[in-house]
């Protein structure tokens, strides 16, 4: 699909399936790049309209102040005075600058043209030269200082008809300050032109090319706000984009398809599986419409649906979904995406418990991929899971030592790749009870992590988990600083009720109450149960674990009525639950009538949870989507 015509509009959206930006629209639906125009005499308004060609005009302005004749182009120039003479050179100047093909040639008419432009004109100048290098991608430097140059030309021009092309140049500068990591500056540049483009709204009325603009203004925003940690804010703006789609194109196109597609990604990205369910489902229904059900684009919805069910822990609907993909994919001969969707469909066996189909099918993937691929070390990864939940320790460490071997040579060309699949070495190596080696491997990532500005949410995760292991091995105080940068990094990235800042919550009130800091841990623990509630429910198993934990936090503070109020809203969300939980619960009576004897005066023995309760090993906030 071609990409929407501004290049005007240059935009990048890192997705979690694709690395292709989000198109805005297609060519034939979006406004032209506006051209100089010295040829008539009238000044004219700034405005987009339908053009045949994605280039990087960008304005429609009269350069002249003053009703201008102009002479016959096919006169002798000898013939022409003086006055005639300069405005057909001029004409040549700005046809040159409007003709010219690449930035160098731009530039280079620009050079010439610049000495007998008006302000007016420069201003619109720079914008067209700095779309063009924003287009072509390669100096980011250059084009911040051309957009600059017109920022500072059009902030003093009165002049109404150049708000619109005032927004554009801020839409810019917050794109080229969003390639440069300058987020901060990226969001004051775009926030800035949003609010130039609702006053516009309001005054101006409906307009396209107001749409067109606030849509790229508002995609840059969400970007920036991802790079910044803020993907929960992020949403906001895509939702928008998303209205302006609707707006904007017909109800069943396939652009309208891939929007809520992209829609649907982002809410994964924020685990938010519930939300992104009905907005991948709908991009499938529109996708199968308008291109087959045996389309790739509805090969991607389907393997994007199997992400949300395994996220959902809909296992058997995910692997429907993954086997449907395969089908396409196999049909179509996109041998990379098959292979990565086989992987897939073995991750989801073994969610199922078939960790022999699991393994059949790993085996027989393994054979398709290059000895030092990264695909390669996916399936090792995988292999190692499987044979780890069939107790083959031996086994699944080589794997896992095969692994390491294959992505260590990796860490420079793919340091998100191979920091992602240190992270999930690292649990394995948990699982087997190797937690030195997987905190190793942890910081490992955290420290390939820290240097990549979009990623700062996975981070938080490894804070987390290292956070968690420490507490586990006995190292608490060493835990406490891991665990606090945790919480502030998943509360900027995916919001403050989020589930998996509740059980990071819980961590660290489990660390303040083994270093004596009862008060603390009653302040945190409280904090996760209200993420609990809200988040997953009041009868949630962590939530009813929640209820449990201030318990045994106000136990510690001899506040006993308390600590007896939330054991016996504990012991009532584990009846709801019937006999599933029936030791849970045997252990939350028991603990309740402890707590009886100590609020009569009895002996103060400790109060805890067991050790080996099978949720204290719990380390939710580390979840991940691949």
């Amino acid at each position: 699909m071609k990409r929407a015509s501004s290049r005007l509009l240059h935009f990048h959206f890192h997705k979690l399936f694709s690395k292709s930006p989000i198109p805005l629209f297609s060519t034939t639906q979006f406004p032209p790049h506006p051209t100089l125009n010295t040829h008539t005499n009238t000044h004219t308004h700034t405005h987009l309209n339908p053009h045949p060609k994605t280039q990087s005009s960008l304005f429609s302005t009269n350069p002249t102040q003053n009703h201008i004749t102009f002479s016959d182009p096919q006169k002798p120039t000898s013939q022409l005075s003086s006055r005639q003479r300069k405005i057909k050179e001029r004409s040549q100047l700005v046809d040159e600058f409007e003709a010219a093909k690449t930035s160098d040639e731009m530039i280079k008419a620009f050079d010439q043209l610049e000495p007998i432009l008006d302000e007016h004109e420069l201003g619109l100048a720079c914008l067209k030269i700095g779309l063009k290098l924003d287009q072509e991608g390669e100096f980011p430097d250059k084009v911040f200082d051309f957009a600059n140059k017109c920022l500072k030309i059009l902030d003093t021009n009165n002049n109404g008809d150049l708000l619109l092309p005032l927004a554009m140049n801020l839409q810019l500068l917050g794109s080229v300050c969003y390639s440069l990591n300058r987020f901060s500056e990226s969001l004051g540049y775009l926030n800035r032109a949003n609010r130039i483009l609702a006053k516009l709204d309001e005054t101006v009325g409906d307009g396209f090319e107001i749409r067109h603009v606030l849509h790229a203004v508002h995609l840059n925003l969400a970007n920036t706000k991802n790079a910044m940690g803020r993907r929960e804010d992020a949403i906001g703006n895509l939702k928008k984009c998303l209205e302006i789609k609707e707006m904007t194109l017909e109800e069943d196109s396939r652009e309208l398809g891939n929007a809520y597609r992209d829609m649907a990604e982002a809410y994964v990205a924020i685990l938010d599986f519930k939300q992104a369910l009905p907005y991948c489902s709908k991009a499938m229904e529109i996708h199968k419409v308008q291109l087959g059900s045996n389309s790739v684009e509805v090969a991607h919805d389907r393997r994007l649906l199997g992400v949300i069910y395994t996220g959902l822990e809909e296992h058997m609907k995910a692997l429907e979904q993954n086997q449907l993909s395969q089908k396409v994919l196999k049909n179509w001969g996109l041998s990379s995406d098959l292979l990565r969707a086989e992987i897939d469909a073995a991750n989801m066996q073994i969610a199922l418990g078939k960790f022999d189909e699991a393994i059949n099918t790993l085996k027989s993937v393994v054979l398709q991929t290059d000895k030092e691929s990264e695909d390669r070390a996916m399936i090792f990864i995988s292999m190692a899971k499987a044979l780890s939940y069939q107790e083959k320790f031996t086994e699944a460490k080589r794997c896992l030592q095969m692994s390491c071997g294959i992505l260590e040579k990796k860490e420079r060309s793919s340091p998100l790749e191979v920091s992602e699949a240190y992270m999930e070495i690292s649990m394995q190596y948990e699982q087997m009870n190797e937690f030195e080696t997987a905190i190793s491997l942890l910081k490992k990532a955290q420290n390939m992590l820290e240097k990549i500005p979009n990623e700062q949410h996975s981070v938080g995760s490894a804070s987390a988990r290292i956070g968690w292991l420490l507490l586990l091995t006995g190292k608490v105080q060493e835990s406490i600083p891991y665990l606090e940068d945790a919480i502030e990094r998943l509360k900027e990235n995916f919001g403050s009720k989020h589930f998996g800042v509740g059980y990071v919550y819980n961590n660290l009130g489990a660390a303040y109450l083994e270093l004596d800091r009862p008060q603390s841990a009653a302040q945190v623990f409280a904090l996760a149960k209200d993420i609990m509630d809200t988040s997953l429910g009041p009868n949630h198993v962590d939530s009813i674990e929640a209820c449990q934990n201030l318990s045994k936090a106000y136990s510690a503070m001899g506040s006993y009525a308390l600590a007896i109020n939330f054991q016996e809203k504990a012991i009532d969300g584990w009846r709801g639950h019937g006999r599933s939980v029936k030791d849970e619960l045997k252990e939350a009576i028991r603990v309740l009538d402890e707590l009886k004897v100590k609020a009569c005066g009895g002996p103060h023995d400790n109060m805890a949870l067991p050790a080996n309760h099978p949720r204290r090993r719990s380390s939710r906030s580390n979840v991940s989507v691949e």
